[in-house]
């Protein structure tokens, strides 16, 4: 397994990986999940995927088997645009340092293990993906919106949240806001034997600015 970092300006070099990806999310939001996501025969986006995100993919013998999408928290956000209804106050307190991931998916059907028996090997090779980026790219805080369930991962994981606010239903999910260190001691809980990413060479060297 590989974990790559496709950011704005290799979109098109990556497009079949981004199709890929895009497939991904409509299988595992639309239909296994059953969120209210739009979804064609391209797959599931949003109005956030044109907002030049940097997307973080986990692949496996050249297919995608995990995503996630990351946009500084000081622009436009799912989390403060979205769904402020988890945030305590309303409003993100958004800062330079600080990074938004969303649309975190996992193909869990493809054969790639589990850790100790428990987390799925692609999980936690993500989970390591998206710090190791953030603290390259000169980020300390990860922000996301997700559900109970997945709250629960990352504790398992050894990479617990911190609420921003208290669980609201949204359509059939109970929701939570969260906050997660991009750090060294994570990174190391977190990282699974074997995890290797691409996050220098070409198309995937990543640029702050370009986040």
């Amino acid at each position: 397994m590989r974990l790559i970092a496709v950011t704005p300006d290799f979109h098109e070099q990556h497009s079949g990986l981004l199709k890929e990806m895009h497939c991904l999310r409509a299988k595992v939001f639309g239909s296994r999940l059953g969120w209210e996501v739009t979804t064609t025969d391209d797959g599931e986006r949003d109005e956030y995927d044109d907002l030049h995100p940097t997307y973080i993919l986990a692949t496996k013998s050249g297919t995608v088997c995990g995503c996630a999408r990351l946009l500084p928290a000081t622009g436009p956000t799912m989390l403060q645009d979205t769904f402020p209804q988890l945030l305590g106050e309303g409003r993100l307190a958004a800062h330079a340092g600080m990074i938004e991931s969303s649309r975190f998916c996992v193909d869990t059907s493809l054969e790639a293990g589990r850790e100790g028996g428990h987390l799925h090997l692609v999980t936690l090779s993500m989970f390591a993906g998206i710090i190791e980026w953030s603290m390259a790219n000169g980020y300390s805080e990860i922000v996301t919106a997700t559900d109970l369930r997945f709250e629960r991962i990352l504790k398992r994981a050894g990479w617990p949240m911190t609420r921003l606010g208290e669980p609201t239903a949204i359509g059939n999910t109970m929701a939570i806001a969260g906050s997660l260190p991009a750090d060294a001691a994570s990174l190391e809980r977190v990282r699974p034997a074997g995890y290797r990413s691409a996050f220098s060479g070409n198309g995937v060297t990543p640029a702050r600015n370009a986040a």
